[in-house]
């Protein structure tokens, strides 16, 4: 009676105009530079004081799936990711779109999002309880240990060079350690300017290092005649792309799961995490970063897992899996709900109700993608003398969001520059963005990690979860290595035939 009261509650026609309403703006919030659902969901959350509490979480919970999604349309078609989820989906997206097969690209995204939405969404309503305490177990050394897995891939996240991806991922590190550290107050790298001390944000350098960087590499060949792509840049996925992907699809979706149960990971680290496994396993490995759809489904399905996986802690504990859950749980504190085990027994409704609203979501922005990508992937037959000065306005526009200071929009700026050189050194984004990324995460756990063993490394070795996790990074590092001296000894073994004729 719990599933079927809270499928009730949510076919309400007022809760489900509210759904539609909260999709909508998700998409397009989330297709705009610098602006995530985040911000969006805490934008609307006065705005559901008046509402009763099912309708109100209903409505921001479908604004979290649909704010998703909508980082990789920009992400796709303009290499200028909506929201950070989607900066993995630029790294094949953006190419395709330059081959001409934008739609194609964007179909993928749709129906890769809701693949994961729903997968994990399934997860969510069978095994809630018990992942969330799984999660609980999760302190700072298998957070470390986890981040460490994470920067064991950048070897392999993208390019043919191994070398420059750990230098880019090193870059990105390093960039993490600007400001002041929170263990011991120091400050690193501010060079004593006062807006340095918090380090340096996330988004700005994101925009900069694949949209700006974009930019000024068209503005470079404007004496190039103009590309004139084919109406083939509106047609969608075919039945082959999916046979293709559904594998992928299914890995990605089960891991930005796991990646979006456990507290303070998020869909970033899940979709960066799935675009390298999506390689790891492809059959065109020397494809991806030129325009593979494999590249596309990968993160979207991963990101899109995450969202459902965000809420299992959120729920379950009170401990909000991602900073968009973090507003949706103040959300539920407005109400007067109280997240947590006594949510689970005595308003097994309202948990139901959330889950189908978070459904029907990505049923909606599946009908608008798809629709959509057709008119979304025109933007790629703009002449670039018009589509780029667009670009550069919500450039700046997106970096002077984030905390609306002029700071942020010169470290874009900055950013975009540095892209721009790196780009023309055969670098490549990703790996610095997942450094970026990581590097809080890495550095934080560790010190923690050190005061809770006293300073003693060897007490690493008594967590089992942490254990494994650095028996996977040992192994992702040793993967391609041993694939290359398992090839050699093949090919050394192999009998060589000879022209009897000779």
């Amino acid at each position: 009676m719990d599933v079927l009261g809270g499928f009730l509650e949510i076919i309400q026609p007022t809760t489900l105009l509210l759904i539609m309403v909260g999709t909508i703006v998700g998409v397009l919030v989330g297709a705009l530079p610098g602006l995530s659902s985040s911000m969006a969901v805490a934008l609307l959350l006065p705005f559901t004081i008046y509402l009763e509490p099912i309708p109100a979480i209903a409505m921001l919970a479908a604004l979290y799936c649909a704010g998703t999604f909508g980082g990789s349309i920009t992400a796709i078609l303009i290499n200028a990711p909506g929201a950070p989820p989607a900066a993995a989906t630029a790294f094949d997206g953006y190419p395709l779109a330059k081959n001409g097969e934008a739609g194609k690209a964007l179909g993928m995204a749709a129906v890769a999002s809701v693949a994961g939405g729903i997968f994990s969404l399934i997860v969510l309503i069978l095994a809630a309880p018990a992942l969330a305490t799984i999660a609980y177990r999760f302190g700072p050394p298998e957070y470390f240990a986890l981040t460490v897995f994470g920067l064991s891939m950048l070897a392999s996240i993208s390019g043919k060079s191994a070398v420059k991806n750990l230098i880019g991922g090193a870059f990105g590190v390093l960039l993490a350690t600007v400001g002041v550290d929170l263990t011991t107050g120091v400050e690193r790298f501010t060079f004593g300017v006062p807006q340095l001390y918090e380090g340096i944000s996330f988004i700005p350098v994101l925009i900069g290092l694949f949209a700006m960087a974009e930019l000024l590499d068209q503005a470079g060949q404007k004496d190039t005649p103009l590309e004139r792509f084919s109406m083939s840049a509106l047609k969608l996925p075919t039945i082959d792309d999916f046979k293709r992907v559904w594998k992928t699809i299914l890995r990605s979706s089960g891991l930005g799961t796991f990646v979006g149960i456990l507290p303070a990971e998020g869909s970033t680290v899940a979709a960066m995490m799935g675009y390298n496994e999506a390689k790891r396993w492809s059959k065109n490995k020397d494809n991806f970063g030129k325009g593979e759809i494999e590249g596309v489904a990968g993160p979207e399905a991963a990101n899109n897992a995450a969202t459902g996986g965000a809420m299992v802690p959120t729920l379950a504990l009170g401990i909000p899996g991602s900073a968009t859950a973090a507003v949706i749980l103040g959300g539920l504190q407005i109400h007067g709900l109280r997240p947590g085990p006594y949510l689970f027994e005595n308003q097994p409704n309202l948990l139901y109700a959330i889950f189908f609203a978070m459904l029907i979501a990505n049923f909606v922005f599946l009908g608008f993608g798809l629709i959509g990508a057709k008119h979304f992937s025109r933007i790629s037959l703009i002449p670039r003398q018009f589509l780029w000065p667009t670009v550069f306005c919500l450039c700046v526009v997106g970096a002077y969001g984030v905390g609306q200071s002029m700071s942020d929009v010169y470290i874009m700026l900055v950013a975009g520059l540095v892209g721009y050189f790196l780009n023309r050194a055969g670098f490549s984004p990703a790996p610095i963005i997942m450094g970026l990324v990581l590097g809080h995460l890495v550095e934080n756990s560790l010190a923690q990690s050190m005061i809770l063993f006293d300073q003693d490394m060897g007490q690493f070795l008594t967590r089992p979860i942490a254990l494994f996790f650095f028996a996977l990074a040992i192994l992702s590092i040793a993967s391609s290595p041993l694939s290359n001296w398992l090839k050699g000894r093949r090919r050394a073994d192999a009998p060589v035939y000879r022209d009897l004729n000779e």
